[in-house]
């Protein structure tokens, strides 16, 4: 499986706030043996992932998941527990740090418990995590002993896009809606989709406490108002209630061709590589990565995937166009065995540019620091047209 297939679900029409568009997913047949509920950290927001002999990471990680299933296909019950704090409860001194001993954990022998999007960040932040396979001369001591770690990436809590919190509480919920799509100024910022209609009731709030990339919160900030969708009904040729209903039904498809085939086409057009992460019974939790093309929409993510590859569970993320340029870099490195001249050449570039374009994109303690002067020197001296 290389592309996103939302096949079971139906796009409903959007429903606007300021610049934030919400387009809902409806499911044809909710999935009734694979159930998702939340599990609160309340305070304990700022958590340590262990993921390994010392390995971890320490990020925002306000709740997770705890995923239940059957066996044999017979309905499975939500298991979790509720997000809201103590009303009473007196505000923490200090930030607590929750401990999280795994990215997934295994609580019974139907039960996982993961934490949200966390997949998906872990395989971008260990994209290529070890550093150079060959030690080139090129490459600092640091880069050869410790790869790319320290690894640090920025982004923003849903409660930091202008309009999302509101538009979560006063927009309705579709019967039988089990995702949505969350759009900033119409770029598309991130998709949520869940197994059944009373998991969606369950985890729409939560949308505001997710982490999104810093294109979205720019464009929920600076730009103006989206339009939102209006039904054209031509007076000629209705006749009866149900020439009225075909026709409004026909509205409806239009807009979702063209949400799907437009809007949401660097999402769902875009190819990815897969990993799984467990097993769960008949369904499989993965998680992805873009091809890191630069300019173009560049999405991570995680799934549940059925037995018949049908997306039950989904989560993204949009990276910022420097998140994707680092992306890029480490992949092309990565291609070449870390051998920066080949790199260059693959990429039409000199070696001296290629060196310049890591260090911008962070990556310059990585070089040795005589190496990083000397490209700095050769573009200084290089002759301008």
């Amino acid at each position: 499986m290389t592309a996103l297939d939302l096949t079971g679900l139906r796009t409903r029409p959007s429903q606007v706030w300021g610049a934030v568009r919400l387009v809902p997913l409806v499911r044809e047949e909710p999935v009734d043996d694979l159930r998702l509920s939340p599990r609160a950290y309340g305070d304990d927001a700022v958590g340590l992932v262990e993921l390994g002999r010392r390995r971890g990471y320490v990020s925002y990680v306000p709740h997770g998941l705890v995923a239940t299933w059957t066996r044999d296909g017979s309905p499975a019950a939500a298991y979790g527990t509720g997000l809201s704090a103590e009303p009473d409860a007196a505000p923490a001194a200090t930030v607590p740090l929750r401990v999280h001993r795994r990215m997934v954990h295994r609580e019974a022998k139907d039960r996982l418990r993961f934490l949200p999007l966390h997949l998906a960040l872990e395989g971008y932040l260990a994209l290529h995590f070890g550093g150079p396979s060959v030690a080139w001369e090129e490459w600092s001591q640091q880069a050869v002993r410790r790869g790319l770690s320290p690894r640090a990436e920025e982004a923003y809590t849903g409660a930091a896009v202008t309009g999302l919190a509101e538009a979560l509480r006063v927009f309705e919920i579709h019967p039988g809606q089990c995702g949505v799509l969350l759009y900033a100024a119409d770029a598309l910022a991130a998709a949520f989709v869940v197994p059944h209609p009373d998991d969606y009731r369950a985890l729409h709030a939560t949308l505001v406490q997710d982490l999104y990339g810093e294109l979205v919160h720019h464009y929920a900030t600076l730009m103006p108002a989206v339009p939102d969708f209006l039904a054209r009904v031509p007076d000629t040729g209705i006749r009866t209630l149900a020439d009225l209903r075909a026709a409004a039904a026909e509205q409806e498809d239009a807009w979702a061709r063209f949400h799907d085939s437009t809007m949401a086409a660097g999402l769902l057009e875009g190819a990815y590589t897969w990993r799984t992460v467990y097993r769960l019974g008949r369904f499989t939790l993965a998680r992805f990565l873009p091809r890191f093309r630069p300019r173009h929409e560049n999405h991570i993510g995680e799934a549940v995937t059925d037995d018949r590859g049908r997306i039950v569970y989904l989560k993204t993320l949009r990276l910022s166009e420097s998140q994707v340029r680092r992306g890029h870099l480490l992949d092309r490195l990565a291609a070449h065995d870390w051998h920066l001249a080949d790199t260059a050449a693959g990429m039409g570039l000199d070696e001296a540019q290629l060196g310049l374009r890591l260090e911008n994109a962070g990556f310059g303690s990585l070089l040795r620091q005589d190496v990083l002067d000397r490209y700095r020197r050769q573009r200084r001296d290089r002759p301008r047209c």
